[in-house]
């Protein structure tokens, strides 16, 4: 007796430990890897689990899966997602809070080094230079404003608890957040940013929010102030932040996001020469590039996939509205 055609599709490299968390989370539903399998099997396909793309993924479209309803990313972020190729009534969700410990963490990362100035101290040591001390801060009694207060931006504000940090929240509708002393809805963001001295860029990357945190934006700033992004480094107006920078040398940025990422070739980049300026702190988006991330993410998707499975409605499902321009949406 043959095997029942699939209903998951899985479009990541196979591997024995997701092999066996897919089939733990959701027993008795048929699935196979994409890369495994052939497209003549996915006539019954209903749910993509859709990762960086492995084998045949950079051709996958809807058509290929002609009863396809949703696709479920095994990444946050969904700027850059071919939606073209998965057209309505497809829906599609990130996995919202799969990477959130990782991520936060490497916020906290980049918030220290930028406090405490880890170029000079660096640049001290290679030297042979003990004194006079880098120009130091500290994020004991800071305050700290967190923009995209979701899951991401929950665990940072964990993370500086410890240190008696205020927090201020921005998140889509202003929903209020128990640890903040303030919070205000996304199109509000720009009130909080005079009164922090740290600004952590959360937000995804949407029609809405890109360029979003320009000229005006860091010029509202505090001029010790520290710019993290965590996020998407496109929210960010690049040549407003590189002159900001060189003008205002007592300002910091620290990032783990670029505006060019070639995951394929290696290569990182963006217009301006950032990595040159004093002020400016990065690592080379690596915050979840780490053994313990990718179960973890693997387990969160499939939480939200045994819903779909259970007949419920998933979580997460994104607006294409936010991501695609009016020349591409669908009528």
């Amino acid at each position: 007796m043959s095997a029942p055609l699939p209903r998951l599709l899985v479009a990541i490299k196979p591997s024995d430990a997701a092999r066996a968390a897919i089939d733990a989370a959701l027993s008795g539903v048929p699935w196979a890897f994409e890369s495994e399998s052939t497209s003549a099997a996915w006539k019954e396909v209903e749910v993509l689990l859709l990762g960086s793309f492995a084998g045949r993924g950079d051709e996958l479209k809807g058509s290929d899966l002609p009863a396809l309803k949703f696709v479920q990313g095994l990444y946050t972020g969904l700027d850059g997602f071919p939606f073209d190729r998965f057209a309505p009534p497809v829906e599609v969700a990130g996995n919202v809070g799969g990477y959130a410990p990782f991520v936060a963490e490497q916020a906290l990362v980049l918030a220290l080094a930028a406090a405490r100035d880890l170029n000079t101290a660096r640049e001290m040591v290679q030297t042979g230079r003990l004194r006079p001390a880098p120009d130091q801060r500290t994020l004991f009694g800071a305050t700290a404003a967190i923009l995209g207060y979701g899951a991401i931006g929950a665990e940072i504000a964990s993370r500086l608890r410890p240190f008696g940090a205020r927090i201020l929240a921005v998140n889509r509708a202003g929903t209020p957040v128990d640890v903040a002393d303030r919070t205000l809805p996304g199109d509000r963001f720009r009130e909080l940013l005079p009164d922090a001295d740290l600004v952590f860029e959360v937000r995804p990357l949407t029609r809405r929010t890109e360029a979003s945190l320009g000229r005006a934006e860091l010029g509202m700033m505090r001029e010790t102030g520290i710019l993290v992004n965590v996020g998407r480094a496109a929210t960010v107006d690049p040549a407003a932040l590189y002159e900001h920078l060189r003008a205002h040398p007592t300002f910091r940025a620290a990032f783990d996001v670029w505006w060019d990422e070639d995951f394929r070739a290696g290569r990182l980049g963006g217009p301006f020469p950032f990595a040159t300026l004093p002020n400016f702190y990065a690592t080379p988006h690596c915050a979840s590039a780490l053994p313990a991330a990718q179960p973890r993410a693997l387990a969160s998707a499939l939480v939200n996939l045994a819903r779909y499975f259970r007949s419920e409605r998933p979580q997460f499902i994104v607006d294409r509205s936010e991501y695609e321009s009016p020349a591409t949406a669908a009528p």
